[in-house]
């Protein structure tokens, strides 16, 4: 087959006449129709800093490929900015995001019959929105990453967005004055770069890296350093390399592919958004996993020291040896596979060949396998009466993982929000918020400024929350999220009162309503579904298509 099987289509024959005197005015001369056409899909965007810096990395992969006999073609697609979306009616097009990514590059890609893609993105639904077009369309692809932000600094310590998060709960609470509320403001975000700490969009660029779809040591690199240029360059050379070999994306994504990428995702104490992207990733790739894969690989530990409830961030990993030191720590015991293809070609096992087998012992970010942060995997699967399809909880490093207490029910972020900031919630309570979830919200919004402020009052380990909603790789604390079924469809969740036990058991993997069953009848009897909330536009159409999280409120 032919490097430029697919975009043949559109440049050979006397019938492409007018095809090709199109592409001759965006640069194409005659020697270039017989060369492979690769869509370069550019999420560079001023609306957030993870996406900043896209642009120079973008041309930096156009020139490469040209270099290695290419004909790229640069296309645009869009990000959402969670961290500025965040606790407000926009955040219900994060998740929704994902979707449009996912289906823009795929338009662009198919339609222009092009023969490879390089996705470049930033922040959170870049990843999931550019792995699922790949996993769909299964032609020749590669993730490059846009890099993490350096930590912002004030008064001798680091600083990330979650912190200025947090700092609104603790000037609410008055642990903090006015002034250093803004100094934390000033200093939290320095310059370009996705989130700092292992939350959502580091979470993902290091489970890409794992599974094979992009370089090694590529998704710790910091967006403004010259690696990430070159990484960059790199990218696009062995992009045409895998074209030649057609060496797919199904090739790469396989069931054993994403146990290596979940097993690098609990080693690093990452996101509760991975197992909503990773449903999604492996229901485009045809690839057999459900929400029960995640609790099975519980039994890998956690390895790194990183915030959100961490001291360090994804630079200090790049550092300590980045994601191929964790792999090759999983890999000596017997906890990745070794056999699984990467975009290179090369195996996991012989692109770790040369990595230590334990981590260098003047760093303290990579704990020794001996002694890792905790002995097992920090994200748990549970399920009970109130979450029968399962929800996800962070579990590691929680000082209480048992609660029992009453429920404070809230049929919005806004409203529970409220009531924090107003000192209403109290030791013991469990927090419910509902009607956030992907058909109700619609969208699925994550809750970082309510668990953030309770963090910021000091109530992180004296309150739990439960919510259909999601939560940020910047949560942490008693939080369970993904509640499923939700509340918009009749999933007990939306008959829980004001006062009823919840009981949260990390433990025993229990969400539990303490209410009699016969109560909980009469209540489902009385209960009616709400009125959507959008009748029209993007989250309308989403909220009819959207599947239960626990199935990755996947839309097709």
């Amino acid at each position: 087959m032919s490097d430029n099987q697919r975009s043949r289509a559109i440049t050979h024959g006397a019938q492409r006449t007018p095809n090709r005197a199109m592409l001759r005015a965006v640069g194409f001369s005659d020697s270039d129709f017989d060369k492979p056409i690769v869509g370069v899909a550019n999420g560079f965007s001023t609306i957030t800093p993870c996406n900043k810096g896209l642009n120079e990395l973008a041309v930096k992969a156009e020139q490469a490929l040209k270099k290695a006999g290419a004909m790229p073609q640069m296309f645009g697609t869009i990000t959402v900015s969670d961290g500025i979306s965040m606790g407000t009616e926009g955040m219900k097009y994060s998740l929704v995001s994902r979707e449009v990514i996912a289906d823009s590059i795929e338009t662009a890609v198919q339609a222009e019959s092009m023969d490879g893609v390089i996705a470049i993105g930033g922040c959170d639904k870049n990843m999931p929105g550019a792995m699922i077009a790949m996993a769909r369309m299964n032609i020749p692809a590669i993730f490059e990453y846009g890099g993490t932000i350096k930590p912002g600094n004030y008064q001798g310590r680091d600083l990330t967005v979650v912190s200025a998060f947090e700092a609104v709960g603790q000037y609410t609470a008055h642990k903090i004055d006015e002034k250093e509320l803004l100094e934390v403001e000033r200093h939290a975000c320095p310059g370009a770069g996705s989130c700092g700490g292992m939350f959502t969009a580091n979470s993902m660029s290091s489970a890409f890296e794992a599974m094979g779809m992009s370089l090694p040591y590529s998704s710790t690199m910091a967006a403004e350093d010259d690696e990430k240029a070159d990484s960059a360059t790199r990218s696009g050379e062995v992009l045409v390399e895998a074209i030649k070999r057609q060496l797919r994306p199904r090739d790469i994504i396989t069931r054993k592919s994403i146990e290596n990428a979940i097993a690098v995702i609990m080693a690093v104490g990452g996101s509760t958004n991975a197992v909503l992207h990773f449903l999604a990733i492996a229901h485009a790739a045809e690839v057999e996993w459900t929400i029960d894969d995640f609790e099975r690989m519980r039994k890998v530990p956690v390895l790194c020291d990183l915030k959100p409830s961490g001291r360090y961030v994804a630079t200090d990993l790049h550092k300590a040896g980045g994601i191929p030191q964790v792999m090759k720590m999983l890999l000596e015991h017997g906890l990745l596979h070794g056999d699984c293809i990467t975009i290179s070609g090369q195996t996991v096992a012989e692109v770790l060949k040369y990595v230590p087998p334990a981590p260098r012992r003047d760093q303290d970010v990579i704990r020794p396998w001996e002694n890792p942060m905790y002995a097992q995997g920090h994200l748990a699967i549970l399920k009970g009466n109130l979450s029968t399809e399962g929800c996800v909880a962070k579990i590691t490093g929680v000082k209480t993982p048992k609660i029992t207490g009453p429920a404070r029910v809230f049929e919005s972020e806004e409203t529970c929000m409220a009531a924090i900031l107003a000192r209403q919630i109290q030791p013991g309570d469990v927090v419910v918020i509902r009607y956030e979830g992907p058909k109700g919200g619609p969208g699925m919004r994550e809750m970082l400024s309510p668990t953030s402020a309770l963090i910021g009052e000091g109530l992180g380990d004296s309150v739990a929350l439960i919510t259909d909603g999601r939560f940020s790789g910047g949560t942490y604390g008693m939080v369970v999220g993904h509640v499923a079924p939700e509340a918009f469809v009749g999933g007990l969740i939306a008959l829980v009162h004001e006062g009823d036990a919840i009981t949260i058991d990390a433990e025993q993997r229990l969400l539990q309503l303490n209410v009699p069953a016969e109560e909980l009848a009469r209540r489902s009897a009385g209960w009616t579904p709400p009125q959507p909330r959008y009748t029209r536009g993007v989250l309308a159409k989403y909220a009819k298509l959207v599947s239960s999280a626990s199935q990755g409120a996947v839309t097709d």
